[in-house]
């Protein structure tokens, strides 16, 4: 039996998931809440497997509500609810560790398939959101990965590689066909940018900070 909690500030609402998951021999509906913070608590006692949180509500917002949850019990489904398409609450509702955004105006038998597709430990993005999502954490991995890089190019990230793998001067540019003298020059650069003094020091920091992969 799928244990799931409702969680919305529209009574009307709340009854009609209700009357439709009563239908279904394996869903049971557990608990309901009206606000962000019963909704948190509640689900601390109940434990159910999937949450139907609806984004907007009073007080603590169905997003933060998720992030608390999430915080305590990492292994219950949240399923965002709610009437337009946001892009912003979505990307932060799948951050917090959301794993279902839905629209509330999807048909009834989706969003029971929905509960159980997540209640697997699986995921659910409305179709019309999905491409959107997908492309906005593209982008913020790239970000990220820009940041991680600390400032180096790919020429230095090369090099600073192939010194963490233990190569000298000269065999660095016998690999990468350039002179000694521009080797040196690019491993300044890098000592600059890293704020280091030496090739060891170099090395670890690199493998540290995530910059290089090295075997």
């Amino acid at each position: 039996m799928i244990r799931v909690q409702l969680a919305d500030d529209h009574k009307m609402f709340r009854q009609g998931l209700r009357m439709l998951f009563e239908m279904e021999p394996d869903i049971s509906i557990v608990g309901e809440s009206s606000t962000g913070s019963d909704a948190v608590q509640r689900a601390l006692e109940l434990n159910p497997d999937v949450i139907l949180m609806d984004i907007n509500m009073p007080g603590l917002n169905g997003v933060e509500a998720t992030r608390e949850i999430l915080e305590q019990r990492p292994e219950i489904g949240v399923i965002m609810l709610t009437m337009l398409r946001e892009d912003e609450q979505v990307f932060q509702a799948i951050k917090n560790g959301a794993r279902g955004y839905i629209l509330k105006d999807v048909d009834s038998a989706e969003l029971i398939q929905a509960v159980r597709i997540v209640a697997r430990g699986e995921s659910m993005i409305d179709a019309s959101l999905a491409t959107r999502v997908l492309s906005e954490f593209k982008r913020m991995s790239q970000q990220s990965e820009q940041r991680n890089r600390e400032g180096l190019t790919d020429r230095e990230l090369q090099i600073l590689t192939l010194i963490a793998q233990g190569m000298s001067n000269k065999e660095i540019s016998a690999k990468l066909f350039l002179s000694e003298k521009t080797v040196k020059n690019y491993i300044t650069t890098i000592f600059q940018k890293l704020q280091l003094t030496d090739r060891t020091q170099a090395a670890i920091y690199a493998l540290q900070k995530g910059l290089i992969k090295t075997d």
